[in-house]
């Protein structure tokens, strides 16, 4: 006869209360391990999918994941003379906010360097890479477009050509890809009325200067668009991505672009370890404290709980006590009970995580590793909490049962 079971059938409305409490905490717990996981590869998704052996930013920064990063688009052309470099892609990335069928749609703009990255890289659930250097986008599902739905960015109306899924940015937005012109064109869109107002003050600043007075039709070319005024760079780029010839030494490549001083050269790992350090590292130290906490939380619930079954069952163990029974076999019932508990628990808690996780806004990656670390950590939670009903049924006297 188990005096588990048969108490547990006695009392199975506060069993089965406690044991979904539990694994309530259990899933909570669960999640915040998934939901650490899941930022980091979130955040690490695209440097992975782009496939760049080394990435080329602005001087003294630590890369556009990081910080800022702004440098000329012809540096592309500079890196490709390197011996050793296979390609140079241009990086453009930013975020956007806009309003679309009445409802906010945030999402990350790419850029691909047309017309040697159309997008090819890209896992499509549907439709088909760029076909043309403008107006055509591939978007993330999780931004609610559709295929061929047309999108109004800026002062252009672009055409949603292709569909993926799971391609979001460090922030969970998803992405949405353009070519390099039209992503810089959407970054750098302005009203009319600001560029006449730039234009005008950019020609009262040449009538004040001596070159200006005296050569008048300058002013004219000052008043003119932007992109027709040499000394005006035409917009810069976050970074370039280099991919490295096959059987090519990364390290002699890697020193070669160390040597210019306008810019810096990293790795694709030393990338994300930035990366990850930068805008992970306050996240990830976060979710560990509530993951402690709540797993301290489950601790002492279980104990409690285990403590006042044990409560309710003094009359019993009195009498168990009476009859000659061992102090082995009461620790045992309330020892078996923590751990029927603690593996029922853990049990829901996977269950319902199976339906819950994929719900979430953000990803939820529960790997086989963590699964296990936790089931050992409720198998520690469910021997410790019965100590405190172990000790209290220790002091359960035989004669309690005549009081």
């Amino acid at each position: 006869m188990n005096l588990a079971a048969k108490d547990i059938r006695h009392n199975f409305g506060r069993f089965a209360l406690t044991t979904v409490g539990v694994g309530l905490l259990l899933m909570i717990v669960m999640g915040m391990g998934g939901i650490y996981r899941g930022l980091i590869r979130e955040a690490t998704l695209l440097v992975d999918k782009i496939g760049a052996d080394l990435w080329l930013v602005q001087g003294s920064t630590r890369g556009p994941f990081a910080e800022i990063s702004r440098i000329p688009a012809s540096l592309e052309d500079r890196a490709r003379a390197v011996p050793g470099v296979a390609g140079a892609r241009r990086f453009v990335s930013h975020t956007i906010q806009r309003e679309h069928r009445g409802r906010p749609l945030r999402m990350g703009v790419q850029g691909l360097a047309w017309p040697e990255d159309r997008g090819a890289w890209i896992p499509l659930a549907a439709g088909r890479p760029l076909g043309q250097a403008h107006y055509e986008a591939i978007a993330d599902r999780s931004l609610g477009l559709s295929l061929g739905e047309r999108l109004k960015l800026g002062k252009d109306v672009y055409e949603v050509v292709g569909l993926t899924q799971g391609m979001v940015g460090s922030g969970g937005d998803g992405l949405c890809f353009f070519t390099v012109s039209d992503a810089e064109a959407i970054q750098f869109d302005t009203p009319g009325e600001t560029v006449r107002l730039e234009r005008q003050a950019r020609r009262a600043r040449a009538e004040g200067q001596d070159l200006g007075q005296a050569q008048p039709q300058l002013l004219e070319r000052a008043a003119g668009p932007a992109s027709a005024i040499p000394a005006l760079a035409p917009p810069q780029v976050s970074a370039i991505m280099v991919t490295l010839q096959p059987g090519a030494d990364a390290a002699a490549v890697a020193s070669v672009f160390a040597a210019w001083p306008d810019v810096t050269v990293y790795s694709t790992g030393r990338q994300i370890e930035l990366l990850l350090a930068g805008m992970v590292d306050k996240a990830r130290r976060q979710l560990g404290l509530f993951r402690a906490l709540l797993i301290a939380i489950s601790a002492i619930v279980m104990a409690l709980i285990l403590y006042t079954l044990t409560l309710d069952k003094i009359h019993d163990i009195a009498m168990l006590k009476l009859m000659g029974a061992r102090n082995g076999v009461i620790a045992g019932l309330i020892l078996q009970q923590a751990l029927l508990i603690g593996a029922l628990g853990y049990g829901l808690a996977y269950w319902l995580g199976t339906y819950a996780f994929p719900r979430f806004p953000r990803l939820v990656v529960i790997e086989t590793p963590d699964l296990l670390s936790l089931a050992g950590i409720v198998l520690g939670i469910s021997v410790l909490s019965s100590l405190l009903g172990i000790w209290k049924a220790m002091r359960v006297e035989p004669n309690k049962v005549l009081s």
